[in-house]
């Protein structure tokens, strides 16, 4: 509890002594010691991975890498930059670290004096009985305290724990906001892409309908003409009808994608983007770099912001910890005002109406029903709980990172693996239709010729998707994505929080 307290001249004798013993005041918190990482100190080898080369202080670190730099394309570039300024994932998460900063100021305020100015009045009518005088009286009282004063000593730490509770608080919502920046551009760029690859399958689909449809008038002529049959007939009819419902289905999907696209930028697009969009009708290969620098999994401690946020909530627990002992030991509180005082209104200011008070409180807990033990209890399971939060995002940050260096080598494997089949699919597909003009082979073989040629395209094209999302997701996962442009040597090579004010 905090009243008032004057810097009179008694209480300026002692309050530089209580200001030492303020500052002297030992903290109860248990000394923070970061958990070991519950990983490897390699990332996994084997059949799915590279090779990985021994790393050289001269080697590039993917965490470095500026998103305009790791994205190749202009039109994604100003993409990112337009959902960074509008998107309101990030509004909530900079929201989110102001309110945190607020908070710390208001916590940290806790540790300085509260001077403050008042007045106040009173009148009270005393029965004869109680009178000095033998007759009821009405006592009036006038007082100003120029100055008011609280302080609570924080010889325990208290204060000071909730003090650095406050502060990892905000720290970890500042990591937090960073991280979904990460996200953001990340998704952005899986968004931009996938896109592009729906537009090129649609363009895909509309090359084979109109292939369909000139196989389809040929075989009714051929019909007509007596040289096929109904069934020929039939089955060219099915191609056609199933290339037709693929070109619906690719035409809502590019529908869709442009729609999340725009969720994500936050604002609509303009005619020049949209027009542009409706131009990017084929999914670029090199938009990204390929070799991407993995570091080492002990440096995902640094480069991680969703780690860093999850370690900044371990050291608040772990400073809670401090306030719930502190709650056992006495609290000092020094109270006090200085003014004047007077019987009357027009004597308030005379001279030898000076009045101070100083009122030292210091108040022991005896008995609460057991709520402080369980309230320690509390805070020393939450910093366990912290503990487990820490060392999973460590576990789940290795993972990432594995899956994606399993898909770098075992991604362009299997993209070579299909644009042989896909070469090979289109000289079946010649083959057949020679041989149908040739009048060797029915136009069943020519059929199933399309069907192959058409499904090893499409998956062609969802495989080079898989391999850049990969790769933009391996960029994440390693820590890239939270700075604009390329840091220079030398520097940090991590974001930081800033300053709470």
């Amino acid at each position: 509890m905090k009243t008032s307290f004057a810097f009179t001249r008694p209480a300026r004798t002692l309050a530089p002594l209580a200001l030492a013993a303020a500052l002297a005041g030992c903290s109860m918190a248990p000394k923070y010691d970061r958990p070991a990482a519950p990983i490897d100190t390699a990332y996994p080898s084997g059949a799915a991975y590279v090779e990985l080369a021994a790393a050289t202080p001269d080697d590039a670190i993917t965490a470095e890498i500026g998103w305009r730099d790791f994205f190749r394309d202009p039109l994604l570039q100003q993409l990112i930059g337009i959902s960074l300024e509008n998107n309101r994932d990030m509004h909530k998460a900079a929201l989110n670290v102001e309110a945190a900063q607020a908070l710390y100021r208001i916590q940290r305020a806790e540790m300085l004096p509260n001077l403050g100015v008042s007045a106040r009045g009173a009148s009270e009518r005393v029965p004869a009985d109680l009178s000095t005088t033998g007759q009821s009286d009405v006592l009036r009282r006038y007082d100003v305290a120029g100055v008011t004063a609280a302080w609570e000593l924080d010889l325990w730490g208290r204060i000071r724990s909730l003090n650095d509770r406050a502060l990892a608080s905000y720290l970890a919502l500042d990591e937090t906001r960073i991280a979904t920046q990460m996200s953001l551009v990340s998704e952005v760029a899986s968004a931009y892409l996938t896109l592009r690859a729906d537009q090129e399958l649609l363009r895909l689909t509309s090359d084979t309908l109109a292939t369909q449809k000139r196989s389809y008038d040929l075989t009714t002529q051929l019909v007509e003409a007596g040289n096929s049959t109904q069934l020929d007939l039939r089955r060219a009819e099915i191609a056609l009808r199933t290339a037709e419902a693929n070109r619906a289905a690719y035409t809502r999907q590019a529908a869709k994608d442009r729609n999340a696209l725009v969720l994500l930028l936050g604002q609509p697009l303009t005619p020049e983007l949209s027009r542009q969009l409706d131009e990017a009708v084929a999914l670029p290969d090199d938009i990204v770099p390929t070799d991407l620098p993995s570091g080492l999994p002990s440096e995902l401690l640094a480069r991680r912001p969703d780690i860093r946020a999850a370690e900044q909530m371990l050291i608040g627990a772990n400073a809670n910890i401090g306030a719930a002992r502190a709650a056992f030991f006495p609290t000092i509180s020094l109270t006090g005002s200085a003014g004047t005082a007077s019987a009357s209104l027009d004597g308030l200011f005379d001279s030898g109406s000076r009045a101070w008070s100083f009122l030292p409180q210091i108040t022991l807990p005896i008995f609460r029903g057991g709520a402080l033990r369980a309230n320690l209890d509390v805070a020393q399971v939450q910093k366990r709980i912290e503990i487990a939060n820490y060392e999973k995002s460590i576990q789940a940050a290795f993972a990432e990172v594995a899956d994606g260096l399993a898909g770098k080598r075992t991604l362009d494997e299997q993209i070579r693996s299909e644009q042989l089949l896909v070469a090979a699919s289109q000289k079946a597909y010649q083959l057949a239709e020679q041989r149908f003009q040739e009048g060797v082979d029915d136009n069943l073989t020519l059929l199933d010729a399309q069907r192959t040629q058409y499904g090893a395209q499409q998956t062609l094209v969802r495989t080079r998707l898989t391999r850049l999302n990969n790769l933009i997701h391996l960029y994440k996962a390693l820590g890239g994505g939270w700075t604009e442009h390329t840091v220079q040597s030398g520097a940090t090579g991590q974001p930081s929080a800033r300053s709470p004010g």
